[in-house]
């Protein structure tokens, strides 16, 4: 079944909504602990799409999981670090029913205010920076690259955080210095990096390229680096099929991509409203999705 709602998943009455995002609704446990219910809503260009994609909160979710443990030994994170099991957040078993395996508890953080963006090749907001100017994010690329050439090796390309609604921007290293000061940023740069290159090789082995990928970050109490929100999904990243990989084309995906290369044949600003999805659009979708989920994980 599609879902055109915007919600697309049910509302908690036991605990006070403190964010709803693109995706995910936060909802505050104690002063220590968030719940965080991911939707199956799908944002695109910026945009929530009034259609809902069935059962992609629970994929993100499990993708984010398997991310998260097995990269703790690089950089803690927000589950990490929560000391509330699921039972001891929402008490109420119904509710708990009602969102199973799309709810996590996290720790609180202070939200820095740049997307950490890492890219290993040439595509998408990077590829038309790279034909205007040689350039990605102030970093000096090859000349004569193509359309989705690896990189010679991952770079960080940070970019805004926009508000709900509003376009995030490609950024330079020295907009995030400005922002969280240079140990920070140095220390987010490095880690991002050595978060991509260990998610890259596990995924290629299993038949996926990380094309590219985005990560959030926040700080503990004592002012530490602690990875949040989500990690290596479909939703923060670009994952295509190694067996079909070619340069000089823009090659198929297991993410959101697939959605975007659709938006793109309408006639659409890019504005809100978002249009609805056909439903052949929808099934294959939640195909690219599951497939994602199943060879990353197994599940």
């Amino acid at each position: 079944m599609i879902v055109s709602d915007t919600a697309a998943v049910p509302e908690i009455t036991s605990l006070p909504l403190v964010y709803r995002g693109k995706v995910r609704d936060l909802y505050a446990v104690d002063d220590q602990h968030l719940l965080m219910v991911a939707s199956d809503r799908l944002s695109a260009f910026d945009v929530i799409l009034p259609t809902a994609i069935p059962g992609k909160g629970a994929v993100l979710t499990a993708v984010s999981n398997f991310w998260f443990k097995r990269t703790r030994r690089i950089v803690p994170n927000h589950l990490q670090l929560a000391r509330k099991t699921l039972e001891q957040a929402l008490p109420d078993p119904d509710e708990r029913r009602n969102i199973a395996g799309r709810t996590v508890v996290a720790r609180w953080l202070q939200c820095l205010p740049v997307e950490a963006i890492v890219r290993g090749y040439l595509i998408g907001s990077g590829w038309k920076d790279y034909q205007q100017s040689g350039m990605v994010c102030g970093i000096r690329l090859p000349d004569q690259l193509q359309l989705a050439d690896r990189l010679p090796e991952p770079i960080f390309t940070p970019s805004t955080k926009a508000a709900l609604g509003e376009h995030d921007e490609n950024v330079n290293f020295d907009h995030v210095v400005a922002k969280i000061g240079e140990d920070l940023a140095e220390q987010m740069r490095e880690i991002s990096l050595r978060l991509y290159r260990e998610a890259a090789d596990y995924a290629l082995a299993r038949g996926i390229i990380i094309a590219d990928t985005k990560f959030e970050f926040g700080l503990d109490e004592y002012g530490s680096l602690v990875l949040m929100d989500e990690a290596l999904t479909p939703d923060s990243s670009r994952f295509w099929p190694a067996d079909q990989y070619q340069p000089g084309v823009n090659p198929p995906s297991f993410d959101k991509q697939f959605v975007r290369d659709y938006l793109e044949t309408l006639d659409w600003d890019k504005q809100p409203p978002g249009p609805e999805l056909p439903p052949e659009i929808v099934q294959k979708t939640v195909a690219k999705y599951r497939e994602a989920l199943e060879r990353l994980t197994g599940q």
